[in-house]
Parts: C-alpha cells; structure tokens; sequence
C-alpha cells in the first residue's frame, strides 16, 4: 500500500501543524534533528515495520528521537489534524461519502504485553490488540480504536461510532453520523440496534442466527480490504509498542497514509 520513502506530499501537509523548530541557544550546541528526518523515520518504521534500534543511521535520525516526537507529537493531537485534514481534502475532491458507514475488526500480536491488551480468543489466548475500524461507503478509514483482544464487539461498536468525524470541505454543516451502519453478526445485538435508531442511523447488523445470504457482503467488502491495506504497513501487524500513547498514534498515522495514498491516486 506505501513504499518505505516518505512522498513529499506527506511532509508538505503535516509541516504547517508541526511545532517551530528548535534552533542552538546562545551558547551554541548541536542543532536538534529536523522534523523532515524525523517524518522520514515514522514512515519508514511504520512501513517496514523495524524496531526503533535498527533505523539505519544514514536515515539522519535515531529511532529514540523518532520515537519522541511521535507520542509528543500525538499529545498534542497532530496526528489527529493531518487525518482530519486528508479526510477533508478527500471530500473536496468527491472522494468520501459519508450517508454510509462500515464497520469491522482485526486483531494483531502484543509481543511484550502493554497497555490495550488482552487475551486473545483467536490466538491461544496469547496477548493481543483488537482493532476496530469504521470506513465509509469506499473504504476511507474514519475511526481506528485500539482495544485488547478480548473485548466483545458489540461494546465497541458506539464509542466508535460517536468518534465519527464531522468533516468539513463542501458547502453546509458537516454530517455528524452515518445514515447507515452496516456490520457482521459479531456486533449483533438489539440493545446496538436499538441506540442507532435513538441516534438516526438505520443499522444493517447481520443476525448471528440468521440464515446465509444476507448480501451484507457486497457493501462490507471495503472494509475488508481497507483493513488489508492498514496491515500491509507492517508495524501493524505486529504490536511491539507498550504505552496507549504510541499505539494511539500508529492507528491515526495509519489512518492517514491510507487517505494519502487514496488522495494521490484520484488526483493522479
């Protein structure tokens, strides 16, 4: 889904929200690491999926100091900023569509355990994160929640859905909710379907007792596969990470460098 070299077009967007660049004191000193070299290694981490240890030094930042900046960074919610801004260029380019929603999940290794984990009920109980993905009619990711593996998905299902982002980028207010909530009988519940109504979405949950032949598929595929393009940066996959901070963080860059690579391509 992304290559290991950071596109222009990412430092370019992100630049503006970061913070001024430190410069040598009076007394002089080494100058602290740019932001364009840090950028360069959160991508190249995120893509490769390496430990922080083994970003080659050529890079012209240590992993330790990428690794910083992207909790500080994620403290005061950049990263939240550069997905709402993607997502609003995606809507001024007719790229979101936002009346229909998807939501579905994914669970991923926590080597070392931290916070957001849990015993895996799909991996001999071996701790383990479950993400929780909402994407529009097309696929564009929305939300990303990080949980541990062993909560049930109809108890994420609102808080994600009352994460939905009001995104600006066309003429009116923006929309708040989803028309329409389509999901898998994993989030099958009455008490979900009847709180959805309550917040005027009309909810297409697939019943666990019901018989094959939904059709549900045929919308839900494009978070299936959005979930493939989240997992094909490789520090997805896998969970080294221990503190919420830096997890938080990777689910929103993520979220980002998908929208990124979906703008690139419409634009192209």
């Amino acid at each position: 889904m992304a290559d290991a070299r950071m596109p222009e077009k990412f430092y370019e967007l992100a630049q503006p929200m970061l913070p001024a660049e430190k410069q040598p004191g009076p007394e002089g000193g080494r100058r602290p690491t740019g932001h364009y070299s840090v950028l360069k290694v959160i991508w190249f981490v995120l893509v490769t999926g390496c430990r922080w240890k083994d970003v080659p030094k050529e890079m012209g930042c240590c992993g330790e100091t990428a690794r910083t900046r992207l909790q500080a960074w994620e403290r005061v919610g950049i990263w939240n900023q550069l997905h709402q801004l993607l997502l609003t260029m995606l809507r001024q380019e007719n790229e979101l569509h936002l009346e229909t929603a998807i939501i579905d999940s994914t669970q991923v290794r926590a080597f070392g355990g931290g916070d957001a984990t849990g015993p895996s009920p799909v991996d001999r109980r071996k701790k383990g994160t479950k993400y929780t993905l909402l994407v529009d009619r097309d696929g564009v990711p929305l939300v990303i929640h990080a949980v541990p593996a062993n909560r049930s998905d109809h108890l994420e299902i609102l808080s994600v859905v009352t994460s939905f982002p009001a995104v600006p980028g066309k003429p009116g207010r923006p929309r708040t909710h989803p028309k329409k909530l389509y999901a898998d009988a994993g989030y099958d519940c009455e008490a979900t379907r009847s709180v959805l109504r309550w917040l005027g979405i009309e909810p297409h949950i697939r019943h666990r007792d019901g018989a094959h032949g939904s059709h549900l598929g045929r919308v839900r595929w494009v978070v299936e596969r959005t979930i493939s393009w989240i997992k094909g940066l490789r520090r997805m996959r896998v969970r080294y990470d221990r503190s919420a901070t830096s997890i938080d963080a990777w689910t929103t860059v993520a979220a980002a460098v998908v929208c990124l690579n979906i703008l690139m391509e419409a634009i192209s």
